[in-house]
């Protein structure tokens, strides 16, 4: 496993004649196997820091890396999950899953990592389905499974249950913490929604204009009770901090 570390990054981008800094000077470390949530208003910058992250987009300055190795570079063991799942219609439930691992190992053991994460996941059932006859929480858990299939360190999730309705979003985040309990994982979540964030982090940034506003321990045990004293204290305080950004 491996610290992620961020020293100095910077992103600006040009619209039009104006340019906007999207991330500015940004310093940060990631423990390893921790979670993270990210919020802020829209334009804050957390896309882009995920994309920077990931490799999706160049740094104009600064640099990401793995416990003090060199910076960027190829191969780096993380993934990203987006708001939409992004799945290839033409792939059932279990082949959109094994997609990364084609041709990368015996198919023995694609079929044993995929069977696993589709136990998880509760996805057993509908392995055969193709993405037109799923919901969208299946859908977005069968993206979720595609991400674990390749065993990454640090997982990147950009609002993935935005779009979903309450019901769903609830029983994914539950979900969601289960496998970060049970698989050790580095993950960095986007959201713009402070519950979420508070519900699901061990620590949480604001961001506002490119930069990190506050960094906030979270202390509650899990499962989190969204009703209790200290859950409402940790969320207010978040939200005045943006409001008053």
């Amino acid at each position: 496993m491996n610290r992620l570390e961020i020293d100095g990054l910077c992103k600006q981008y040009r619209i039009g004649r104006q340019a906007v800094q999207a991330v500015r000077s940004l310093d940060l470390q990631v423990a390893e196997g921790s979670f993270v949530t990210v919020v802020g208003k829209s334009g804050c910058g957390k896309t882009t820091l995920l994309r920077l992250i990931c490799g999706l987009e160049g740094p104009d300055g600064g640099c990401v890396r793995l416990s003090g190795g060199a910076c960027g570079g190829s191969g780096r063991p993380i993934s990203i999950v987006f708001q939409e799942p992004r799945l290839m219609p033409w792939l059932t439930v279990r082949q959109n899953m094994a997609f990364g691992l084609t041709g990368k190992m015996a198919r023995a053991r694609v079929r044993q990592v995929v069977d696993r994460y589709l136990g998880l996941l509760g996805l057993t059932d509908f392995q055969d389905a193709y993405p037109r006859q799923i919901s969208g929480g299946m859908a977005q858990r069968t993206a979720l499974g595609r991400t674990l299939c390749l065993d990454p360190e640090i997982i990147l999730m950009d609002e993935p249950f935005g779009a979903l309705d309450a019901f769903t979003r609830r029983n994914l985040q539950q979900e969601l913490i289960a496998v970060f309990r049970s698989q050790n994982k580095t993950i960095i979540f986007v959201t713009h929604d402070v519950d979420e964030a508070v519900l699901l982090g061990q620590r949480v940034l604001v961001m506002d204009k490119g930069a990190v506003l506050r960094d906030l321990a979270v202390s509650l045990p899990y499962p989190r009770d969204a009703m209790g004293r200290d859950f409402y204290l940790l969320r207010e305080d978040i939200l005045r901090t943006i409001l008053t950004s």
